[in-house]
């Protein structure tokens, strides 16, 4: 899992466990959604982006969806599961050692990420990795 990339984002809330937390739940959230649907579907479509509230969530919204992942990956039969998984765990690693409300500047890099998944999740772990996996 490669996160250093994140060091290139200058937005100083990205600087903070909370921030690159919120990051990643975002990307798997983003992934969980992506994969809710069919390839020819809209995202907006997805049951997770349904559920969702842009702009306005709080810590605990996202608490609360990132402890379904476990449960939403086997019920979808989402691919690469133990590298969502894995981000998954480390997402919710750098949550607990976190404490900020989301704010702004949460709810933006949260929707970032969300948009940007599958380039992002396509950075952390690399061909390589998701090649062993699939």
């Amino acid at each position: 899992m490669k996160l250093e990339w994140l060091n290139d984002f200058s937005d100083p809330y990205l600087k903070t466990v909370s921030g690159q937390g919120i990051l990643l739940s975002g990307i798997i959230l983003g992934m969980i959604a992506r994969y809710q649907v069919d390839k020819e579907q809209n995202i907006d479509s997805a049951p997770m982006f349904k559920q969702l509230m842009f702009g306005k969530m709080q810590r605990r919204d996202l608490l609360r969806h990132l402890s379904r992942v476990p449960e939403l990956i086997r019920a979808y039969d989402i691919p690469y599961k133990g590298l969502m998984e894995k981000l998954s765990g480390k997402a919710g690693d750098l949550l607990l050692k976190g404490t900020a409300e989301m704010g702004v500047d949460g709810n933006f890099v949260f929707s970032v990420a969300f948009l940007n998944a599958s380039e992002y999740f396509w950075r952390i772990f690399g061909q390589a990795e998701i090649e062993k996996e699939g």
